[in-house]
């Protein structure tokens, strides 16, 4: 006779929704992102950098929620996710800066600046929604800052540290290896950074000397968060990185100083000038012309993630199962959401007209500046989004897009005006920079959105719900920004602006893109430089595409990515040096490890490789999380040196100090890595 229990077996118990976009997430996202907003606020108009915060917020997060009962590791990706809004968003200095340095406003008015920030911010959300699957899912893309917070992450998992019958097995020690890596390379970095605060170290090694008829330089900043990058974005990256180092300070600068130079002095100024004003326009040519590539290229797997992302919609409005790690915000809300943005921004555009010498031709410039958020908004999504998979997001020349959205809406606005600005010379300047405002917010969230969404999906999160959770983080930052950005243009002012005193903030990105405006108006711009940079480009793609294509049967695929030419030809050198070095170390690591484990000193060359990632991953955590305690305290002394403890005169020893310490970190933390995957170890 059969049982009751045999006959009827018991319905299976549903799983628990994991915990994730909560409300304690919410509100811990929140504050890290006003507090990481006003940091990198005050950092870049001070210095032109600002820090990621995206690892440094996983790691707060985690301290926080491992005392609270049930958290998850896609509890604390909603976090970084949400306070990553800070490290992007403000960004917006890059621009905005612009209009007090032309004269047009005298200060940040509140409600205008904000709305900017948020409208700008959630279309970057809306617009980087369908590059997902396109660029994260199918695509080969590092993502190293994605990567690197999924790893903080994954180490901190509390399924991962449960220990019980399991704390003595393989698993577990590679969780306690892979944890001890972090926060080596952690330290390492912390140090070092602390080092170079102190005064003890220097921040970078430069020189400048000539090279025939001219001058170049040669450097390289002493980041192991840079380096660590290199680690992680991979060999071909950084040496395409160095193929555009060698043509911009190779041959460009060396070019164009010709005939410039002091026959005796320091030749510095003249060569730094040269790069900042000639080479780097060269260098945004190249950048453009492999952007618009990169685009038609991927524009097919767009169209492609588009329709599955509709396909998803349809099946889940079914009623269908569709996973979680593939679910959207609906492609309907999207594209509403994108067209209902459009009237605000009209009247953004409307208020900011009215009055000026141009109000004449409001409506023809509110219809062109409409179509080109429209337009180029989904444009520059995909090419920040494919730039941070490449290099990253902290280490993306943000700037360098900034130039070409600048460049197109002052060369449209210039066309459909004929340039006549009703008798102010100003105001077409300063409406193609509030034009450009509202990309630039677009580019700077979608250059941080796929690469939270390249973490989602390496630690199993729900994409809609980290979408949600960067539109809210976006929200937190745009409150936050215009008082912040108000107060040090009442404190100190910017250089170049009407009254700025001898105390003024740089705001270098903000100048640029200044006079790039009011060059095109004032017909004082070189164009031969950017044309020059597009025929380069045109041949670096060629020779790409040449290399993929006659490689591709053999054993080792050969390619030199333009856009990464492009931007090692736009970064300064001591950028453009150290993340190759980082890729070079990352290689030579990897090969190791292989070597290895085909000798069995290792047991296993993925684990071996995996340490080595947490190694570089720590490298970027230490600098970030002293990076965020260093502005704290400029922003609290109002002084960039606070803690500088060396007097003048220790300036040469620390650089020799600096080169030492640097290299020997560096080599501890993967030495310390090898060992401690080695099977005696």
């Amino acid at each position: 006779m059969t049982s009751r229990t045999d006959a009827t077996p018991a319905s299976p118990t549903p799983p628990s929704p994991v915990r994730e976009l909560t409300t304690r997430a919410i509100i811990i996202g929140g504050l890290i992102t006003l507090v990481f907003t006003a940091a990198n606020v005050y950092l870049g108009l001070k210095v032109g950098l600002t820090f990621a915060t995206s690892i440094p917020a996983a790691v707060i997060s985690m301290a926080i929620l491992r005392k609270v009962r049930n958290h998850t590791i896609a509890e604390n990706n909603i976090v970084q996710t949400i306070a990553s809004a800070a490290g992007t968003l403000s960004a917006i200095i890059f621009v905005l800066p612009g209009l007090i340095m032309v004269g047009w406003w005298t200060g940040f008015p509140y409600w205008t600046t904000m709305l900017i920030c948020l409208i700008g911010g959630i279309l970057g959300v809306m617009y980087s929604i369908p590059l997902r699957r396109a660029l994260v899912t199918g695509s080969d893309l590092p993502f190293p800052e994605g990567v690197a917070a999924a790893e903080v992450l994954k180490v901190g998992d509390p399924a991962n540290n449960e220990g019980g019958d399991h704390a003595n097995s393989e698993a577990a020690k590679s969780n306690r290896d892979g944890f001890l890596a972090l926060v080596v390379g952690g330290i390492g970095s912390a140090v070092m950074a602390l080092l170079a605060a102190l005064k003890v170290s220097a921040a970078e090694l430069s020189t400048t000397f000539k090279l025939g008829a001219g001058g170049t330089m040669v450097g390289s900043s002493l980041s192991l968060a840079l380096i660590g990058v290199g680690h992680l974005v991979g060999i071909t990256v950084g040496i395409a990185m160095i193929v555009g180092l060698l043509i911009s300070f190779g041959v460009l600068l060396p070019v164009f100083t010709s005939g410039d130079l002091p026959s005796t002095g320091d030749i510095s100024e003249v060569v730094s000038g040269t790069f900042s004003d000639d080479v780097r326009f060269v260098g945004a040519g190249t950048m453009a012309v492999a952007a618009v590539w990169a685009l038609a290229k991927i524009l097919g797997p767009v169209i492609r993630g588009i329709r599955e992302s509709l396909a998803s919609s349809r099946a889940r409005s079914a009623g269908q199962e569709v996973d979680i790690t593939e679910r959207d915000i609906p492609v309907k809300t999207v594209v509403g959401v994108i067209v209902a943005l459009m009237i605000p921004i009209g009247l953004l555009l409307w208020v900011f007209l009215d009055g000026t010498g141009i109000s004449h031709h409001t409506g023809s410039l509110i219809t062109l500046s409409v179509l080109f958020v429209l337009v180029l908004g989904l444009v520059i999504a995909a090419v920040c989004g494919y730039m941070a998979g490449l290099i990253g997001s902290s280490n993306s020349p943000i700037s360098g897009i900034g130039v070409i959205i600048v460049l197109l809406a002052a060369l449209l606005i210039k066309a459909v005006t004929g340039n006549d600005n009703g008798g102010d010379p100003t105001s077409l300047v300063a409406y193609t920079l509030f034009t450009a405002a509202v990309v630039f917010g677009v580019a700077t969230i979608s250059n941080d959105n796929l690469q939270d969404l390249k973490t989602g999906q390496l630690v199993g999160a729900t994409p809609w719900k980290q979408q949600v959770g960067l539109v809210i983080g976006v929200f937190f930052g745009s409150l936050i920004i215009p008082p912040i950005m108000g107060l040090m243009a009442s404190a100190f002012g910017f250089v170049g602006a009407p009254g700025a005193g001898e105390d003024a903030l740089a705001a270098p990105q903000a100048g640029l893109l200044s006079a790039i405006a009011q060059g095109i108006f004032g017909d004082s711009l070189d164009w031969s430089k950017i044309s020059l940079g597009v025929l380069i480009g045109i041949v670096v793609i060629i020779v790409d595409e040449v290399l993929s294509r006659t490689t591709k049967a053999g054993p080792r695929r050969l390619a030199l990515p333009p856009l990464a030419v492009g931007m090692g030809m736009y970064l300064p050198v001591s950028l453009t040096l150290i993340i190759p070095l980082g890729a070079l170390i990352g290689w030579l690591y990897n090969r190791w490890a292989d070597r290895a484990a085909m000798s069995g000193k290792v047991k296993d060359a993925t684990n071996a490789k995996r340490v080595g990632v947490l190694g570089a991953t720590g490298l970027i955590v230490g600098e970030s999380l002293f990076g965020v305690v260093n502005a704290g305290i400029i922003a609290a002394t109002g002084d960039s040196e606070a803690l500088g403890i060396m007097p003048d005169g220790w300036a040469d020893a620390s650089q020799w100090a600096g080169a030492v310490i640097f290299a020997l970190i560096i080599v501890l933390v993967y030495r310390w890595s090898q060992r401690r995957v080695q099977v005696d170890a």
